[in-house]
């Protein structure tokens, strides 16, 4: 026996989800028949807001509703330091943290030649400009200890060799090729308050 038509659909697209198999997808779509139609309406409504607002900061390309993310719009966060992160859920790792208080700058990938992911395909071009003209003192780099990782923090410091601009890696107490969004807050904060100079 097959669930009816629409309840189908919705274990379908759960099962889109990262993560979710047939079991949760399932669990997912039957438990939805439970909510409240205002929780409902609420869920339907963020769905479809999520795609229609949500939209790229920018100066640092983190996730916005507006032009420019609240961080970037934020007068009291020190404007001369920017952490650059591969993606916006690692900053919202290190906000959660709550010890870094400078600007942030996100990649959206890494250098990967074997995937055809080139400098050119990544955030680089802006994070230059950026560091050109807002006369930024300090490059911390943010990403995950990995060959593309490593590849990306090798490029991003050759770029900027000329820059006058203190480049530093966070520190190690990162499991190589742990993805950022998931390393807890402490770790976090430690990694970031030792990180390491490298140019």
């Amino acid at each position: 026996m097959k669930y009816p038509m629409t309840i189908g659909n919705l274990i379908e697209c759960f099962k889109k989800l990262p993560g979710i198999g047939e079991k949760t997808a399932e669990r997912y779509a039957l438990s939805i028949l439970d909510l409240d139609d205002e929780i409902l309406n609420l869920f339907a409504d963020s769905l479809i807001n999520v795609k229609k607002r949500i939209k790229r900061c920018k100066k640092c390309h983190n996730l916005t509703e507006n032009d420019f993310c609240e961080i970037c719009q934020d007068i009291t966060r020190d404007k001369k330091t920017v952490c650059v992160v591969e993606e916006p859920k690692n900053i919202m790792s290190f906000e959660k943290a709550g010890t870094y208080h400078g600007m942030y700058h996100v990649l959206d990938g890494l250098i990967s030649p074997l995937d055809g992911i080139n400098p050119e395909d990544i955030n680089l071009d802006s994070l230059i400009k950026r560091i050109e003209n807002d006369e930024i003192e300090e490059v911390i780099i943010a990403i995950k200890p990995c060959i593309e990782g490593e590849t990306t923090s090798l490029y991003i410091t050759r770029k900027l060799k000329d820059k006058n601009v203190k480049i530093s890696k966070i520190a190690y107490g990162i499991p190589l090729g742990a993805d950022m969004g998931y390393v807890d807050p402490l770790t976090l904060e430690i990694s970031l308050e030792n990180r390491q100079q490298i140019s």
